[in-house]
């Protein structure tokens, strides 16, 4: 898989590329990352990138031209095809704007079956939106507030996709059992010796929480049930913790969640109404 990013500030990506999980997937192959200035596509001296708005307002905005020729001078494997013909099960260019759709790990799972990726970083008040018309088949932002600019939100989008390709990670599962990852699979109850999972899918929801050793910490132990030895009791708690946490820092994702009849009753002990759901949700 192969990522462009067109930016002003090339120098502000090298920190995220050289850790982690980013760093690992460059060394082994899994990915390939490449920056590019735009100031070295600008026509005059000062290497100008920007200019005022048509209509008057606040602010400049990035110019076209930099930025459709730094794309038009990716050659060989790295050519990105003209948007009418683009096959974007391989290709995709996006535009890093807060004006954009939200990205989500949906989104990422999505990005994450491409070859290759272009991330145009927007400054300013914002981009010629030409750029988005003639050249982008993707409009993004990682939230909703406003940034200094795209190279944090290319970081963003970058990191939560490159950790979903095979073998970034070093566990398979390690990207399925978290918040917003997929749901149980019923074949999969039990592992392959034979034991009852104590993993939970999260079907969408917020993960479960976590503890780690010492058992007890400033007089704060751990839920009991984690050391009991019991698989099967471990994996209910956790879905149950998960739907509390759900349900006090992220309501929202309930109301599109598929929820078991034990859900239910659990969701409704802790003051949860179903009549602002969908009921199509529930099974």
């Amino acid at each position: 898989m192969r990522f462009d990013i067109l930016t002003i500030f090339p120098g502000f990506l090298s920190s995220p590329l050289n850790y982690g999980v980013l760093s690992r997937a460059i060394a082994t192959g899994a990915v390939e990352v490449a920056t590019h200035d735009l100031r070295d596509f600008t026509r005059d001296r000062h290497r100008t990138v920007d200019d005022r708005p048509f209509g008057g307002g606040e602010g400049m905005v990035l110019k076209p031209q930099p930025i459709f020729e730094c794309i038009e001078s990716l050659a060989g494997p790295a050519r990105i095809a003209p948007k009418p013909v683009r096959d974007t099960s391989r290709q995709s260019v996006i535009l890093l704007s807060a004006q954009g759709k939200h990205f989500t790990q949906a989104v990422a799972h999505r990005l994450a079956t491409l070859e290759q990726i272009v991330l145009i970083c927007g400054r300013y008040e914002g981009v010629d939106e030409r750029v988005n018309d003639l050249l982008c088949d993707q409009e993004l932002s990682i939230g909703d507030y406003v940034l200094s600019g795209g190279e944090l939100a290319a970081a963003v989008v970058l990191d939560a996709t490159v950790r979903l390709l095979p073998g970034v990670l070093g566990h398979a599962d390690s990207a399925r059992y978290e918040s917003f990852g997929a749901g149980d699979d019923p074949a999969e109850e039990t592992t392959s010796d034979g034991v009852p999972r104590s993993t939970h899918g999260s079907g969408g929801l917020l993960d479960y929480p976590h503890y780690t050793r010492p058992a007890d910490f400033r007089g704060a132990p751990i839920p009991e049930v984690l050391s009991g030895g019991d698989h099967t009791a471990i994996r209910r708690w956790r879905r149950q913790a998960a739907l509390a946490k759900t349900l006090r820092n992220r309501p929202d994702l309930l109301l599109h969640a598929t929820l078991t009849g034990e859900d239910r009753e659990y969701l409704a002990s802790l003051g949860f109404s179903e009549s602002v759901r969908s009921p199509a949700a529930i099974r």
